[in-house]
This record gives structure tokens, sequence and C-alpha cells, in this order.
């Protein structure tokens, strides 16, 4: 799996960034991407990160009140800032 370098790099600099801090605002650029259960992805705004893991190849951010985002990023594995 050689995506996985690429996703542990990404955890390692998330965690350094995140961890902590309240998340102000989410902005998704295509809803396509989405994939989704309740509650909406707006409910994690004014929520704390509180831990950044890797799942397999999933980032998963963990946030206040029991909310997870979990983040796939399939083939072209680009995560933007």
């Amino acid at each position: 799996m050689p995506e996985l370098p690429d996703v542990e790099i990404y955890v390692d600099c998330l965690r350094r960034r995140i961890v902590g801090r309240v998340c102000q605002r989410v902005r998704l650029i295509n809803p396509f991407v989405l994939r989704s259960v309740p509650p909406p992805l707006d409910a994690v705004e004014g929520k704390t990160i509180a831990g950044v893991d890797r799942l397999g190849k999933q980032i998963v951010l963990s946030v206040s009140g029991d909310l997870f985002v979990v983040i796939h990023l399939m083939v072209a594995g680009r995560l933007r800032w």
C-alpha cells in the first residue's frame, strides 16, 4: 500500500496543527464527495478537535461531542489546507 506513508504524513501534520483548536468553519467544495449520516457536516463547527488518527487509508478527526470526520483521499490523495 504505497499511499500509507502519505496518509501517515498527513495525520502527523494535522495533529500538530489542529488538535486542541476549535473548528470555525467547514467548507465542502464538491457536495458529490460527501458520504454522511446524521448529524450534518456543519455540526462540527464550533467544536474542538480532540485527535487525529489513521484508520487504514482514512484520516479520522475526533471532535468534541462524540463526533468524527472521516476523510478518504481517494486516488488523487490531496488534502488542501
